[in-house]
C-alpha cells in the first residue's frame, strides 16, 4: 500500500506544477489571442483543477491516518483514543476510495468526450415495428437529455407510415454530451409483439443509433465563401411537421477529401425550423461535422483496432442492447448488465446503465495505464 500511495503522490506532485503552469498561461493574452490553444488550455486547467481537489482531500485523508495512528500509540485518554479510532477507520475506509477515484481521473482523457454531438436513429429491420422502435427509442434519449439540462435540436425527420420514425437526425449540445452518449451507438434490439401484429406474434425489430462528436470550426477547414445556398419552401412527403415548415435551406460544398484526394460534392438540406437563418446555422454545422467525420474515420479505425474493450467503439453494426418485452428486461451485450425496469429505461431513464458502461470502460483503460 506505501509503494502504491507512494507512486500516486508522485504522479500528483508532477501535476501540480502543471496546474499552476497552465494557470498562469490561460491569462497570457498571446494565449487568449490564440483561441485554439486556449480552449485546449481551459479545458486542461478544469480537469487538473478536479485532480488537485482530490490530490488535497487524499492528503488530509493520509494525514488523518497517521495522526490517529500517534494517538493510538501514545494517548492514555481513554476517549481521545476512542475518537482516534473512529478517525482511523474512517479514513482507512475512504483511503482506497480516494485512489480509485485519482486512478479513473489519471486515465487520460479522450478529446472528444467534452463535445456536443450529432445523433442519427434509423429503423432497422422490422418494417412498421421498427420505426415506432426508433420512435421509443428518441424519446428515450430526449427525456434523458432533458433531465441533463442537455439542448436537444432536430435537424431531419422522416416519418413512419404508421408512427414513429424511418429516421430521425438531431444534435445535442451541453456539458461532456459525447463522453456520455458515445456508448449508445450501435443496433438496439427489440422483442414485443407489436402494436401492428394481429395473430400476438412476438416479432424481433432494430434500430441502429449512430453518435458523432461535433466539430469545432477551427478543427475542420471549410472555405465558407465557396459554399453555395439555396432556399426552398418544404413541400412534399414528410409527415405533417415537415409540410408546415417553410425557409428550407439547401447547401452544396465542392470537399477534396484528404484520405483519397477525390473531389466530391456535398449537399445537405435543413428545413427544421421556420427561421432560415436558423436552419443556415444547422446546415453549416452539419456540413462541419460530416467533413470531420469522415477526415477522421482513419483515426477513429486506429483507435478501435487498438482499444481491446468493445465499449464506445462506436461500431454502428455491433450488436450492443436488447430490449425484451415480455421479461421487462434491457439487456446490453458489451458489459451483460441488465435492467428489469423496462419502462423507466425507455422513459430516460439510462444513467446506472451508461454508468456501468463508463466504468467497464475504465477498468479497461486502467488495464493499460501503469500506475
Amino acid at each position: 500500500m506505501a509503494e502504491t500511495t507512494n507512486s500516486i503522490l508522485q504522479k500528483l506532485d508532477g501535476l501540480e506544477s502543471r496546474f499552476e503552469e497552465v494557470s498562469t498561461l490561460i491569462t497570457d493574452p498571446n494565449v487568449i489571442a490564440d483561441q485554439n490553444r486556449f480552449v485546449k488550455l481551459t479545458k486542461e486547467y478544469k480537469d487538473l483543477g478536479d485532480i488537485m481537489d482530490a490530490r488535497k482531500r487524499y492528503i488530509a485523508c493520509l494525514n488523518g491516518i497517521k495522526e490517529a495512528k500517534d494517538i493510538l500509540a501514545n494517548e492514555t485518554d481513554p476517549e481521545m483514543k476512542e475518537m482516534a479510532r473512529e478517525e482511523l477507520a474512517t479514513n482507512e475506509e475512504l483511503q482506497p476510495k480516494l485512489e480509485e477515484e485519482i486512478k479513473i481521473a489519471l486515465i487520460p482523457k479522450d478529446p472528444e468526450d467534452a463535445k456536443n454531438v450529432q445523433m442519427e436513429i434509423r429503423a432497422g429491420t422490422g418494417g412498421d415495428e421498427a420505426c415506432l422502435f426508433a420512435g421509443d427509442l428518441f424519446k428515450m434519449y430526449k427525456s434523458y437529455c432533458d433531465s441533463k439540462g442537455w439542448q436537444l435540436s432536430i435537424t431531419s425527420v422522416s416519418e413512419g407510415a404508421v408512427g414513429g420514425y424511418k429516421e430521425i437526425d438531431f444534435a445535442v449540445s451541453g456539458a461532456d454530451v459525447y463522453g456520455t452518449l458515445k456508448y449508445e451507438s450501435g443496433v438496439h434490439r427489440v422483442q414485443r409483439v407489436p402494436a401492428t401484429e394481429t395473430q400476438g406474434r412476438m416479432h424481433t425489430s432494430a434500430a441502429t443509433v449512430a453518435v458523432l462528436p461535433e466539430a469545432d470550426k477551427f478543427e475542420v477547414h471549410v472555405n465558407e465563401g465557396e459554399i453555395k445556398w439555396d432556399t426552398f419552401r418544404s413541400s412534399g412527403a414528410g409527415g405533417q411537421n415537415v409540410n408546415k415548415v417553410e425557409s428550407g435551406v439547401r447547401l452544396r460544398y465542392m470537399w477534396k477529401n484528404p484520405n483519397t484526394g477525390e473531389t466530391e460534392e456535398i449537399l445537405i438540406e435543413c428545413t427544421e425550423t421556420r427561421d432560415q437563418p436558423k436552419n443556415k446555422e444547422r446546415a453549416l454545422s452539419r456540413l462541419y461535422t460530416f467533413i470531420y467525420d469522415k477526415e477522421h474515420q482513419k483515426y477513429m479505425d486506429d483507435i478501435a483496432s487498438r482499444r481491446k474493450s468493445l465499449v464506445s467503439t462506436g461500431d454502428r453494426s455491433a450488436k450492443i442492447r436488447t430490449y425484451n418485452f415480455p421479461q421487462g428486461r434491457v439487456t446490453d451485450h458489451r458489459i451483460g448488465y441488465t435492467t428489469h425496469d423496462l419502462q423507466g429505461f425507455l422513459g430516460g431513464d439510462i444513467q446506472a446503465m451508461i454508468d456501468a458502461l463508463t466504468v467497464a470502460e475504465n477498468a479497461e483503460r486502467m488495464k493499460e495505464t501503469e500506475l
